[in-house]
């Protein structure tokens, strides 16, 4: 078996992938063995056999499958104790797992299917185990034509990789991508390796079926070598994602200031590199992608509004908002609540974040008719900071300190009785000023919390 073409192209994917774990950085420990996906269907069944002779040549390896139960056919169970009886004939930890899949609207089947089988793969496989998935050449084809279907871009057009990560942080691997479903089923008949068929996938009701059973096989008779040179065709497209990636970087390195997206660097860029880099920003803020005509209005307002306009796009969670020459991704947050007579004690704002007092340059200590009072919003307040010239609003200095709008009434205030002493985070009043005082600043409670 070890010699077989599909043997030898099956082992060589899967040690450039594990290589490519551990070199993916310094501290990125190698998967400490191997968790197949096994269905029973001949693709997993042969994923079995080659993973099994795979761990025995590479002893530091664990074998571990999981059979996901979907619910969906009356045959499921007999197609799990199928698969607990192939694995426990080559001693090969065997786990099942049963998932619930609820029909949803704007979702098809096969979608929720395949989400809730990887949430039970990632949640049940052993600790520090990579996912193997038996996915292969014709699959890619598919996953290729369905996203041509749905006018995917460059990176849907993509299809799979060979690697990919769950949010989890677990790896997957498809280490049988390069190989066509024709020489798996040879393998299969080769070394009689028994698997089962499901019924379903002889129901054209889903696209993918549809274009396994009616679609592809016209393409391969039609053009010879169909398969391999769509494979090429994604191989060539994710190496273009990947430079663009590589640009996309760049870029945003060149335009990112911390959080907020500089507009000013934004403007020198052409107007399709400009709409990348919004995505890619939007992206890392975790916000679901805007629409072409959402990404077009917030280009406009961004780049030709005046300096000191207002801009306001709503988007799914949250708003992209200018202030000055920034972009920001502002979500809304519950407004905090003053809290009177705290003395000297650490005060909780919210769930994650809290005042503490420091001894040292900051304030002088309130005396003993000083009440010690958390405010918020108080913008029409005037205050003189050390070293400027006059008293004015608080809206005033918060402006002058670069604080955006929408950030300025979550800004803690500190007052003795009636007077504001400090600004946290910025600035203590001038007449209370003190080098061998206190002073309030901000922590992340969840920090402390976990000491």
């Amino acid at each position: 078996m070890t010699q077989t073409p599909l043997y030898k192209r099956f082992s060589a994917s899967l040690d450039a992938l594990l290589a490519n774990e551990v070199a993916r950085d310094e501290t990125h420990m190698a998967p400490r063995g191997l968790t197949i996906a096994l269905s029973g269907g001949v693709d997993s069944m042969v994923l079995l056999h080659l993973c099994h002779h795979y761990v025995q040549i590479n002893s530091h390896l664990a074998l571990q499958s999981i059979y996901v139960d979907h619910g969906l056919s009356p045959n499921s169970l007999q197609w799990q104790a199928f698969c607990q009886a192939q694995c426990d004939a080559l001693a090969v930890e065997f786990t099942p797992v049963s998932v619930k899949v609820l029909a949803q609207s704007r979702q098809s089947l096969e979608a929720q299917a395949r989400a809730a089988r990887y949430a039970a793969l990632d949640k049940r496989a052993n600790q520090g185990n990579a996912l193997v998935l038996g996915q292969h050449g014709d699959d890619q084809v598919e996953t290729f034509l369905l996203r041509l279907k749905r006018g995917s871009g460059l990176k849907g057009l993509g299809a799979m990789h060979a690697s990919s990560t769950l949010p989890s942080g677990r790896v997957c691997l498809r280490p049988l991508l390069s190989s066509e479903r024709a020489d798996i089923e040879a393998f299969a008949q080769t070394f009689g390796i028994a698997h089962i068929e499901d019924e379903s996938n002889l129901s054209d009701r889903f696209d993918r079926n549809f274009l396994r059973n009616q679609v592809l096989p016209l393409l391969k008779s039609r053009f010879s070598g169909f398969i391999p040179s769509v494979m090429r065709t994604v191989e060539l497209l994710q190496g273009q994602q990947a430079l663009l990636d590589e640009i996309t970087l760049a870029d945003l390195t060149q335009c990112r200031s911390e959080q907020s997206l500089c507009i000013s660097r934004l403007a020198q860029f052409a107007p399709l590199r400009q709409q990348n880099l919004v995505r890619a920003w939007l992206a890392e803020q975790g916000v679901q992608m805007p629409s072409q005509k959402q990404l077009d209005q917030i280009l406009s307002q961004a780049l030709n509004a005046r300096a000191d306009a207002q801009m306001t796009v709503s988007l799914s969670g949250g708003q992209v908002r200018r202030f000055r020459d920034q972009l920001h991704w502002v979500t809304e947050q519950p407004p905090r609540q003053a809290q009177c007579d705290v003395g000297l004690t650490r005060v909780a704002l919210d769930d994650n974040t809290a005042l503490s007092v420091i001894e040292g340059q900051g304030v002088r200590h309130p005396s003993a008719d000083e009440q010690v009072s958390v405010r918020f919003n108080c913008l029409n307040e005037k205050v003189k900071p050390p070293g400027r010239s006059g008293r004015n609003t608080l809206k005033h200095w918060l402006k002058d300190y670069d604080v955006p709008t929408w950030d300025r009434s979550r800004v803690p205030l500190i007052y003795y009785n009636d007077e504001l002493v400090q600004v946290v985070g910025f600035f203590v009043n001038e007449a209370y000023a003190s080098s061998q005082g206190l002073s309030w600043k901000l922590e992340d409670a969840r920090n402390t919390k976990n000491r």
